[in-house]
């Protein structure tokens, strides 16, 4: 299998050196690996660059946006600018990681053998780990069927049926649920951790807190169960105040009238998936 990783970066400087060791010293070799530079004021490009200069599988490409950190529509945007960069077509699969990661020298090899189970595996990937106390332990808001918007993984038939990913909130989200609703399984291997050197969301603006609540909207939520949604983050979060804003976030978008990222017919999948994630885990049978 050939695989393309496609690196978005903005302002790095401290741990994309050690992303970069950790895939080029994978037991399963990536084909190409494409750093797109967003605009960082850093050291960032100056160090992709140090590894492009050593290494045949690695591009560095300049990209300029804006220098807020707007959850999902500027990793998305600078992701997209990669992927035009490479013939998706030339790969078996095509990885989307963050600049701030560190995997496990088995990790692209176990991820292939995954792929190669079923051809109706579309996502595949590990979970991510922070260190706490100088323990590394599953990041906080970890589901055992959601792969993490640093590490996603995708067989290029299913990433060119879901129609590439959405520059919007909730695309990490909106994925796997069009994978699904296509057919195609996400598969996370629960043991296999990688090393996340930057809690989620930690460089993002203080206007992110009502882009999660315009991501339910999009998706076709509806409104109870964004409700139910927003009460389940928070909570994770430990941060109840977050309820109020991510409901905020909703009727904004209602307000606004924004176009969803989904059909009506993959509204209704989505809907119809996540009313019976939460019955099972109240113990609800038909």
């Amino acid at each position: 299998m050939k695989i393309a990783v496609i690196i978005p970066t903005y302002n790095e400087e401290r741990f994309i050196a050690k992303t970069l060791d950790s895939l080029l010293s994978q037991t399963f070799k990536i084909s190409k690996i494409l750093i797109v530079n967003d605009n960082s004021t850093d050291g960032t490009l100056q160090i992709a660059q140090s590894y492009q200069n050593q290494h045949e599988s690695i591009n560095v490409i300049t990209h300029q946006s804006s220098d807020q950190n707007i959850p999902g529509s500027k990793v998305i945007n600078a992701f997209n600018v990669g992927l035009s960069n490479i013939k998706i077509t030339d790969f078996d699969i095509i990885c989307k990681y963050d600049a701030d990661l560190i995997f496990p020298v088995n990790y692209i090899e176990l991820l292939v053998s995954r792929f190669r189970e079923s051809d109706t595996n579309g996502m595949v990937a590990g979970h991510c780990s922070i260190e706490n106390n100088a323990e590394w332990e599953l990041e906080k808001g970890t589901n055992k069927d959601h792969i993490r918007g640093a590490l996603k993984a995708y067989r290029t038939t299913c990433f060119q049926q879901i129609g590439g990913l959405k520059s919007s909130i909730g695309w990490d989200t909106i994925d796997e649920m069009l994978a699904r609703f296509y057919g195609w399984k996400v598969v996370t291997i629960p043991n296999l951790l990688v090393k996340h050197l930057k809690p989620t969301g930690a460089s993002y603006n203080a206007k992110a807190k009502y882009f999660q609540g315009e991501a339910f909207y999009k998706m076709r939520y509806g409104w109870w169960l964004t409700l139910i949604t927003a009460a389940k983050m928070a909570w994770n979060k430990k941060k109840i105040r977050l309820v109020l804003d991510y409901l905020k976030g909703y009727r904004l978008a209602q307000k606004k009238n924004l176009e969803p990222l989904v059909t009506e017919d993959q509204g209704r999948f989505i809907r119809s998936y996540r009313w019976n994630g939460i019955k099972s885990k109240i113990g609800f049978r038909n």
